[in-house]
């Protein structure tokens, strides 16, 4: 028998807290000494926590290993975190307050978080720290939409931070599209009316939300890493924008439609002449 929602909460919450207090100095000190472990130990912590806390992810598509990489995906929920971290061996691109967080803002930095400030009188120096991270040879996960959705449909692109990467084009940028789509709980549809209980948006209250998600049972998502692009391919920040969008947009319909997935449009400029960097979706 499945234990309720009470207990369930309280076995999460210790099981989490076993796992992450730990691991926090560890991480710390392989930052340090710039251990090669320092990249691989957060995925790891984020499968672990997908385990505890009833995360099933179905993985699309193959993941880009070229360095840099800049990951583009949907925004959903805190949830998103664990379920790109456990898929991804990179950083987040978070909202500055995020730092200021207790325990969530030192995990954003022990992952080396890049935090921005999206107020137009600092997106340069954001955009030039994004820059310099890709040029480093980074992998980086953007959420573009700037703030999460209702897991339903892609809110706009906030375009201007692709400009990092346009600058930045010379480098053979890799860009690759990622939709994340919440589908089922515990192996049954997560509908409309469902679907709030996981997507955390507007005004909704952290705690009480996180609380009531904690109670909850298997939660199965979908994620599908679309063919990636060369940022150099694109004309401008905004093409480059809108064809994540378009490709994002259209994953995260075909997931929770249940149909195939419409092919991508191709880019606006021909890619230049080099080894391929996009991996084919499977369609079953």
């Amino acid at each position: 028998m499945p234990p309720s929602g009470s207990v369930l909460r309280l076995v999460r919450v210790f099981a989490y807290c076993a796992l992450t207090f730990p691991l926090m100095p560890v991480q710390a000190l392989l930052l340090l000494l710039r251990s090669p472990l320092a990249e691989r130990l957060p995925r790891t912590y984020h499968r672990l926590v997908c385990r505890i806390l009833g995360i099933v992810i179905e993985r699309r598509g193959t993941v880009s290993l070229t360095r840099p990489t800049l990951f583009v995906a949907n925004h959903t929920s805190y949830l998103d975190i664990e379920i790109l971290g456990a898929s991804i061996p990179g950083s987040f691109v978070s909202k500055a307050d995020v730092d200021g967080w207790p325990v969530f803002g030192w995990l954003a930095r022990l992952q080396r978080t890049v935090f921005i400030d999206r107020k137009r009188r600092s997106i340069r120096n954001q955009r030039d720290a994004l820059n310099a991270r890709l040029q480093a040879g980074d992998r980086l996960i953007l959420f573009p939409e700037g703030t999460s959705g209702d897991g339903q449909r892609l809110l706009p692109f906030k375009s201007a931070l692709f400009g990092a990467v346009m600058e930045a084009a010379g480098h053979d940028i890799t860009v690759q599209p990622v939709s994340v789509a919440y589908l089922r709980l515990d192996g049954m549809p997560l509908g409309r009316s469902y679907r709030p209980l996981f997507a955390w948006y507007g005004d909704m209250a952290l705690a009480p939300h996180l609380w009531t998600m904690l109670g909850l049972g298997r939660l199965g998502v979908r994620v599908t890493f679309h063919p990636a692009v060369n940022a150099a391919a694109f004309a401008s920040r905004k093409a480059l924008a809108e064809h994540c969008a378009a490709v994002i947009a259209g994953g995260l319909s075909a997931a929770l439609t249940g149909r195939e997935m419409v092919a991508p449009a191709p880019p606006p400029l021909a890619p230049p002449a080099a080894p391929a960097l996009a991996d084919a979706v499977p369609t079953s």
